[in-house]
């Protein structure tokens, strides 16, 4: 319910092309930096950590849903967090964990969806589903799959685009037939998720959205910038409240 193969398959030719910064997943390579501070503030604030610390989420699990050829799950093991980094396609984990390997860094990566890791009871502390929730076919279901894998008073942090004009203006048709940076067809605008419309997914599932936070494309710098804006490219973070509690940060 939360594998389409006719989108998995998009992803299949990729290979080592995953960290090139300059090749098919240019766009993410550029994403990256303002996701990931993202995340490590929302995270830091949540779990109460000293932001100021090299490895801020040491002690903490972390699953990286979808992780591709591991472009989110490094940074996040280098901050200290235990990471396991899941996807549909063997390729994309033999590539994360060859490239994991030759920078000497420990992840769990594994061939494996959501529903098999609720088959094993497995919950995490800090939970990411980065630019995954616009390619499944059913996002009610795969929101309440990643709301079960992760554990009370945690953190899940989804990014995606928004089904709006711009998004399919910016998101669609420039990126993807006029500039280039990702294949046609790569998107479906019909499957983007107004932060409204995710937020209520979320809450449905037990989630309490806590932030939202845009990101808009800086020409001049060749680079994403956190913008108060969602209606392109946006990221949202919810948590699981504690029981009897408000959860945690």
């Amino acid at each position: 319910m939360t594998l389409d193969r006719a989108e998995v398959a998009k992803f299949a030719e990729l290979g080592e092309d995953w960290w090139d910064p300059e090749g098919p997943m240019r766009p993410l390579h550029r994403l990256n930096p303002a996701r990931l501070a993202w995340i490590r503030e929302r995270a830091v604030r949540h779990f109460g950590r000293d932001p100021a610390a090299r490895r801020p989420l040491a002690g903490l699990t972390a699953l990286d849903v979808g992780c591709g050829g591991g472009l989110v799950s490094e940074p996040l093991a280098r901050l200290g967090a235990a990471v396991t980094g899941i996807d549909p396609l063997r390729r994309n984990v033999e590539v994360a964990r060859a490239h994991a390997a030759a920078t000497g860094l420990v992840i769990d990566y594994r061939v494996a969806t959501l529903e098999d890791l609720l088959v094993r009871g497995e919950r995490f502390d800090l939970v990411l589903a980065l630019e995954v929730v616009e390619h499944v076919p059913d996002a009610a279901v795969f929101v309440r799959e990643l709301a079960a894998v992760v554990r009370p008073g945690g953190l899940v942090v989804l990014s995606t685009l928004a089904r709006t004009l711009r998004a399919l203006l910016l998101g669609v048709i420039a990126a993807e037939y006029l500039l280039g940076w990702l294949p046609p067809g790569t998107h479906d605008w019909r499957r983007f998720l107004h932060p409204s419309e995710l937020g209520r997914l979320l809450r449905a599932h037990g989630l309490v959205p806590v932030a939202v936070t845009g990101l808009a494309w800086d020409a001049a710098h060749e680079r994403f910038l956190l913008v108060r804006d969602p209606s392109v490219n946006y990221m949202l973070a919810a948590v699981r409240p504690v029981a009897g509690g408000g959860g945690v940060g």
